[in-house]
């Protein structure tokens, strides 16, 4: 799940006392907003998208009005934007009203986990405001840090100094940034990013680092998230009527992640570890229907009814189920395969049998007995099937699943419907 801006924000960053701008939300009446830009001198009226929704900016959904009749006249342009962003459409369901903060400075703050420091890492620069990646690494600070002892001000003082930041910034950041690692760690957060952080002055010197807009990305099945009490539909505005019954399944036991990559794909994949996930994702292209991780050691009963929506929505346009994952440290495989099965049977009983040629590539505790049960279910239900264990490389495996796919394209879904005696 993602939040970006500060509708929702502005209340995560209020929880740890963080300064941010003032925001108004879409149902602001026209007083509230006049009083705004009163006390701010102009307003940034920004589209509301659920999710993670990026670039923004530079596709022109951004408005700037420093009268009433001129806020009016962008919130008309942007309230129901549209906005094409990774092969995504996203629209826009209101907008929001933020104050401008005046500022010589803008700063580049974001905490993550980082699989390359293993710990988590704060990046930073004075030079924010812009998309990070724009910028030379001399002028990006990147610092992992010990999460037992937490971001502490001198990680943000040592980082600041490494990329010659201006001095009056560093003690402003130094007694705010290490608020984030708070809310950060306190609410099931794997990315949190502010950009840009204007250093507002009080006009005497002094700076206080103001926030001026918000991003995070939650892990879903950290129950922690649930102490924020963010809206149920949050993340969900993008979501195919399939991603939304299984997100409905999450629990912490078991993963159930799952995109739609292609709607007319053939091959659907059930794969088990985010590293199967990334290597059968890319090997099988535009051919496999979603990508999907379904690890975790999930119960018989969830892995059932995850089996049960994949095969309603993506079995009757595939010519090949495939059943992949790497060798398991603590998944029970009989108990998944058996869920799997079971499944298969049921849909075939509810929808009829259709032609399908399954590939099954795996390993982990009780596998021969759960590739036993597998083979039994798919004997019983009259389908071709190949089978491969932990000593099996995984790209191979793909490799046959796609000739499988290139076999039933090309006359053997008619073979098989002919042997199952059905129409094909």
């Amino acid at each position: 799940m993602n939040i970006t801006g500060l509708r929702h924000g502005a209340k995560l960053l209020d929880l740890v006392g963080f300064p941010r701008s003032e925001v108004l939300g879409p149902e602001a009446s026209d007083q509230e907003i006049k009083s705004l830009i009163d006390r701010c001198g102009s307003v940034f009226i920004k589209p509301i998208f659920k999710g993670g929704v990026g670039k923004k900016g530079k596709s022109g959904l951004l408005g700037r009005a420093s009268d009433l009749a001129a806020a009016m006249k962008e919130k008309e342009r942007l309230y129901f934007a549209e906005h094409f962003h990774n092969n995504t459409m996203a629209k826009a369901e209101g907008v929001t009203f933020e104050g401008a903060v005046p500022a010589e400075f803008e700063i580049y703050f974001s905490l993550t986990d980082s699989t390359e420091f293993r710990a988590p890492t704060i990046t930073i620069t004075h030079h924010g405001g812009m998309d990070i990646e724009e910028l030379p690494p001399t002028m990006i600070a990147r610092i992992p840090f010990d999460p037992l002892t937490g971001l502490k001000g001198f990680v943000i003082s040592n980082a600041l100094k490494s990329i010659n930041a201006p001095a009056e910034l560093i003690s402003p950041l130094v007694q705010h940034l290490p608020k984030l690692w708070d809310l950060f760690h306190q609410y099931g957060m794997t990315t949190l990013e502010l950009n840009p952080i204007r250093m507002k002055s009080d006009g005497k010197g002094r700076l206080t680092p103001v926030a001026c807009d918000f991003k995070c990305s939650f892990d879903g099945d950290d129950p922690n998230v649930d102490r924020l009490g963010l809206p149920d539909d949050l993340d969900t505005s993008s979501y195919s009527n399939f991603e939304q019954e299984v997100n409905s399944l999450r629990t912490y036991q078991g993963q159930s992640d799952v995109f739609v990559i292609n709607e007319t794909g053939t091959i659907t994949a059930m794969t088990f570890g985010g590293g199967a996930n990334a290597l059968v994702t890319e090997l099988l292209g535009d051919a496999a229907t979603i990508s999907s991780d379904f690890g975790g050691n999930p119960p018989y009963a969830k892995m059932h009814d995850i089996s049960r929506i994949v095969y309603k929505y993506w079995l009757n346009q595939s010519n090949v189920l495939f059943i992949i994952g790497g060798k398991a440290n603590n998944t029970d495989i009989f108990e998944t395969f058996r869920a799997m099965a079971d499944a298969l049977r049921d849909h075939f009983n509810a929808y009829g049998a259709q032609p399908l040629y399954v590939v099954v590539g795996r390993g982990g505790p009780n596998l021969i007995r759960g590739m036993s049960y597998m083979k039994d279910t798919l004997d019983a239900l009259g389908l071709p099937y190949q089978m491969f264990g932990f000593d099996s490389a995984m790209s191979e495996v793909v490799n046959y699943a796609q000739a499988a796919d290139d076999w039933m394209k090309n006359g053997g879904r008619e073979i098989v419907a002919k042997r199952m005696g059905i129409q094909a």
